[in-house]
């Protein structure tokens, strides 16, 4: 299996008094995507844990039972200079974006969002926080620092969820050679023999559509069939 990027997950304190959407969708699907998310309900819980725990980002919302997000955001930013803030809010127009901008948030996005835009505006946000914009990216496909991003030549980056890491933390590692199809299986699970491989024909299809439609670019992987794959990428 691949290494455990725990150690370098980005930690992120996630404000919604909404328990269901909280605890079901937003905290587990942050999570997938290699997040280490901690939720609050309240103004004052998030504040608690700003104090106590270090912190990367925060994402919050607008409607709060002790407090409007605004005036959250205005205070953390006041109070933590350093870290990121998403707000994610129902309160979609004009003016309400504008106001969030300007009291502190980095970004702003409106509900339902998917969490894939959401992990991929946290990631952005990350890298513009430590000064990483400006670095030259390599020229080929590769895994971001934290392993949880994929890169293309161009320096496009696209999120991935646990499986899709896996699969291509492997693909990278031996780009221009042959990955079989039960290796790539075996990064994800321990029992091949019980594995569908259709999951991973699933898995390859998703991501070839997931690159092509986040970068505009192809994801140069040729399947060899009946054997496995190749990440053909010379540089």
């Amino acid at each position: 299996m691949p290494p455990n990027h725990a150690d370098s997950a980005l930690r992120i304190a996630l404000l919604e008094d909404d328990a269901m959407l909280r605890e079901r969708i937003l905290v587990p699907g942050l999570a997938n995507f290699g997040f280490a998310v901690v939720g609050t309900e309240t103004a004052a819980a998030l504040h608690h844990h700003l104090n106590t725990q270090p912190v990367d980002m925060v994402v919050l919302d607008v409607g709060l039972p002790d407090q409007d997000g605004f005036t959250v955001a205005r205070n953390v930013r006041a109070t933590y200079p350093e870290i990121g803030i998403v707000m994610l809010t129902g309160r979609g127009t004009t003016p309400d974006r504008v106001r969030g901008l300007s009291e502190g948030a980095d970004a702003y996005l409106s509900k339902p969002v998917e969490i894939e835009l959401l992990a991929a505006t946290l990631h952005s946000l990350a890298r513009r926080l430590r000064g990483q914009t400006a670095q030259a990216a390599p020229k080929r496909w590769h895994l971001d620092g934290n392993g949880w991003c994929l890169v293309s030549p161009s320096g496009r980056n696209v999120a991935l969820t646990r499986t899709e890491r896996r699969v291509v933390e492997r693909l990278t590692a031996a780009s221009g050679q042959l990955v079989t199809r039960d290796e790539l299986i075996a990064t994800l699970t321990d029992n091949v023999y019980d594995f569908d491989a259709h999951r991973l024909d699933s898995l390859i299809y998703r991501l070839r559509r997931k690159v092509a439609d986040s970068c505009g670019e192809a994801l140069p992987l040729v399947a060899v069939h009946g054997e496995g794959y190749v990440l053909n990428d010379a540089g």
